[in-house]
C-alpha cells in the first residue's frame, strides 16, 4: 500500500503545542476564578464535567491558558501509563475555561483537528504514547516530547475520508459495546435477584415443604442453632484452657467457665416473618472469633512468601477470592501472626472504604494473613459457611445492614462489633446445603457470562487498536477482526 503522498511532520510544524498552568494552593482563591480542565476531565469518550474546579487566573494568564472551540486536550501526566495522551476535542463545554498541567493543549488548524484527534487516540490506544512517557509512579509524556511527536499526515481529502470511514466502523463498534454494558448491567441484576430469593427461603424448595411431600420428619434451624451454641461454648472453653495453661495456670475448678459472655441474640421481635423451619441468629453465635489484620507490615513485603490479603483481593460480585494480584509478605513472628493467619472456611469482609464485601478462604488459599483493612470472622464448626458468606454478600441481607451501620459523618468503616451484631436467616442444614448447591451453579453461569463478555471486549479493543492502525498506515483502510 503506497503512502508515498503521505508527509512526515513534527506536530510543532503544524500546530501550538502547550502545557497547563500548575496549580497552587495560593490560586485557591482570588479575584479572577475561573474554571480549569485537568487530566480527570479527560476519559475515553471526551471531555468529562463531572467535578469542574475552579483557580485563580490573572487577565494576562487567562489569555494564555484560556481554552477554545476545536483545541485538543491530552492527558499529560497519569498514574497509568496507559492514560498518557488520551486526548479529547474541546467544544466550549464550560464557558471561559483553563487548563492544568496535567493537560498538554494542541492547538491546529480547524481542518487538521477531527485527523489529529484520531491520530493522538491511536498513539494512545497502542500504547505509543505510553512508551514515550517518562518518570516513576507518575508517568509524563511532557510538551517537549508532543511537539516534536512524529504525525503521518495525508492529503487533506484523505484526512476527511479516513475520519469518515474510522467514525463509521467506531459506530459499529460503539454499539457493540453499548450492548454488551446492558448485558453486564442485567447480569447483575439477576445474580441480585438470585441471592434475594435465596435469603428468602424461595430459591429452592424449603425442607419444611419437602418433608411434607415426602411424609417425613425434618431437623429445624431452632434445632441446629442450639448445637452451634454448644459447639461455641466448647470452643471458647478450650481456647481458654490452652491460654491457661501456657501462662503456666492449672484450674482448680469450674469457676473460670463463668468468664464465658453468651453471644448476642437477634430482636426476634424487629425481624422479618422466616419461613417455616428458619430461625433468625446474630453472626456473634455464628462466630467464635473475630478480628481485623495487621498494620504496619508494609517492610516485610516481598516477591515471595506467604500472601497478605486486601481489600483488592475481595470482590463485590464474588464470594471467591481475587487472587490475580497479591501483595507477599514475609511474616514476622509474634502473636499477630497467629491471630491475622487465614484458615479454611474463614469469612473475610472489607471494614474500610468500600466496606462489606466478602470473601470465602478455601483449603487451596495455602498460608494466608490479612491487613488491617480487612476483618476475619471464623465460624463455629458446625455452621454452614457458605451459606453465611452468600447471606453476607446479598444486597437484601448482609449488605443491607452493613450500610445501616456505616451511616453518619464520622464513621468511615465497620467495627468488630458491628460484624458481630449482624442477623442472619438460617434454614434448616440441609436446605442450606441445596441454597449454596443453586447459588454455585446459578454464580458460576454468571461467571462464564462475564467472563465472555470481557473476552469480547477485548477484542473490541483490539478491532479499534486494527482499524486505526490500517487507518493511519495506508490511504484506504482495510480491517479484520
Amino acid at each position: 500500500m503506497s503512502t508515498s503522498h503521505w508527509q512526515k511532520v513534527p506536530l510543532s510544524e503544524i500546530a501550538e503545542v502547550r502545557l497547563g498552568r500548575q496549580r497552587s494552593p495560593k490560586r485557591a482563591v482570588g479575584p479572577n476564578m475561573r474554571p480549569y480542565m485537568r487530566a480527570a476531565n479527560v476519559t475515553w469518550k471526551g471531555i468529562s464535567l463531572h467535578d469542574v474546579k475552579e483557580m485563580d487566573f490573572t487577565p494576562e494568564e487567562f489569555e494564555t491558558y484560556a481554552l477554545r472551540r476545536g483545541d485538543l486536550l491530552l492527558s499529560e501526566a497519569s498514574g497509568s501509563a496507559s492514560e498518557v495522551g488520551k486526548p479529547a476535542v474541546w467544544n466550549d463545554e464550560v464557558p471561559d475555561c483553563c487548563f492544568q498541567n496535567t493537560l498538554i493543549r494542541v492547538r491546529a488548524p480547524e481542518p487538521l483537528v477531527p485527523f489529529l484527534h484520531l491520530h493522538f487516540y491511536k498513539d494512545a490506544l497502542t500504547g505509543e504514547f505510553a512508551r514515550a512517557a517518562r518518570g516513576v509512579g507518575i508517568h509524563h509524556l511532557g510538551a517537549k516530547t508532543l511537539s516534536e511527536w512524529e504525525v503521518h499526515l495525508p492529503p487533506p481529502d484523505e484526512q476527511r475520508r479516513i475520519v469518515e470511514t474510522v467514525d463509521s466502523y467506531f459506530t459499529r463498534l460503539d454499539h457493540v459495546t453499548a450492548t454488551l454494558g446492558r448485558v453486564r448491567r442485567s447480569l447483575k441484576r439477576y445474580r441480585a435477584s438470585i441471592l434475594k430469593a435465596a435469603v428468602e427461603g424461595r430459591l429452592v424448595p424449603t425442607e419444611a415443604e419437602l418433608a411434607r411431600a415426602e411424609g417425613r420428619d425434618y431437623e429445624p434451624a431452632t434445632v441446629l442453632l442450639d448445637r452451634i451454641l454448644v459447639e461455641r461454648r466448647r470452643r471458647w472453653e478450650e481456647a481458654e484452657l490452652a491460654r491457661m495453661k501456657a501462662a503456666g495456670k492449672t484450674p482448680k475448678n469450674d469457676n473460670w467457665k463463668a468468664r464465658y459472655k453468651e453471644p448476642l441474640a437477634p430482636d426476634s421481635g424487629s425481624l422479618p416473618s422466616l419461613p417455616e423451619g428458619w430461625c433468625w441468629a446474630t453472626s456473634d453465635q455464628l462466630f467464635w472469633f473475630v478480628t481485623s489484620g495487621s498494620r504496619g507490615w508494609a517492610k516485610y513485603y516481598s516477591g515471595s512468601g506467604a500472601m497478605f490479603l486486601r481489600i483488592g483481593n475481595l470482590d463485590r460480585d464474588s464470594i471467591a477470592l481475587e487472587l490475580a494480584t497479591v501483595q507477599r509478605v514475609r511474616v514476622p513472628e509474634g502473636a499477630e501472626r497467629e491471630r491475622t493467619r487465614v484458615l479454611p472456611s474463614d469469612v473475610l469482609i472489607s471494614i474500610t472504604a468500600d466496606v462489606g464485601m466478602i470473601g470465602l478462604a478455601t483449603k487451596q488459599l495455602g498460608e494466608a494473613y490479612i491487613n488491617q483493612h480487612v476483618a476475619l470472622a471464623r465460624a463455629v464448626k458446625c455452621v454452614h459457611v457458605p451459606y453465611v458468606a452468600w447471606f453476607l454478600a446479598s444486597d437484601q441481607g448482609g449488605q443491607r445492614q452493613f450500610a445501616a451501620l456505616r451511616r453518619g459523618a464520622t464513621k468511615t468503616g465497620l467495627g468488630l462489633d458491628d460484624l458481630r451484631s449482624i442477623s442472619v436467616p438460617m434454614p434448616p442444614l440441609i436446605e442450606q446445603q441445596r441454597i449454596v448447591g443453586a447459588m454455585e451453579r446459578y454464580s458460576s453461569s454468571v461467571a462464564n457470562c462475564d467472563g465472555e463478555s470481557d473476552r469480547i471486549l477485548l477484542r473490541l479493543r483490539r478491532c479499534r487498536q486494527a482499524i486505526l492502525a490500517a487507518a493511519l498506515q495506508g490511504p484506504s483502510p482495510s480491517v479484520g477482526c
